[in-house]
């Protein structure tokens, strides 16, 4: 091959883009991932805890705790395709230490590797750690299988993404 490691950026949730590209992009093409990273933000999983988007600025560990079971249902997810899980917080200059601190243990708790991608503020520096720890997975990928053989019908496709995926 060209490099000894790709990495695709599948889209937007593990409900829509990463669903597709492991059940059609990687068959269709004959790949498979050695490792899924789900990119997660502070920002976002206050939101899901009920922050208005005015307000994502200020510290709210409630709200973030109540947001994270919706990082943990994107796990859920991409549990069933096999390859190990990476969490990358993807921190914004508007994060507390606090608040990463807190996701970091909420990760660690659930046994998920997690790493914080701090790459705006410090360059190629601020991704080194979340670089090792999925190499680290990669090592042990797992064995890959869509949730659904390409052959099936459109309806039993649509049927088992929809019992799986929501």
């Amino acid at each position: 091959g060209l490099a000894d490691y790709v990495v695709t950026e599948a889209g937007f949730g593990s409900d829509l883009g990463a669903e597709k590209f492991m059940d059609i992009v990687c068959p269709a093409a004959g790949v498979r991932p050695d490792a899924t990273v789900i990119v997660a933000t502070v920002r976002a999983l206050k939101m899901h805890g009920g922050v208005p988007k005015t307000d994502l600025s200020k510290e709210d560990i409630p709200a973030l705790g109540r947001g994270v079971p919706n990082l943990l249902k994107h796990c859920e997810n991409m549990r069933l395709y096999g390859p190990p899980i990476v969490i990358c917080i993807n921190r914004f200059s508007s994060d507390t230490q606090t608040e990463v601190d807190y996701l970091l243990s909420r990760c660690k708790e659930q046994g998920l590797p997690v790493a914080v991608s701090d790459v705006w503020e410090k360059g190629g520096a601020g991704g080194l750690d979340l670089a090792r720890i999925v190499l680290d997975a990669a090592s042990n990928p797992g064995e890959f299988h869509p949730l659904y053989n390409p052959g099936k019908p459109v309806k039993e496709k649509i049927e088992c993404i929809a019992t799986n995926i929501y």
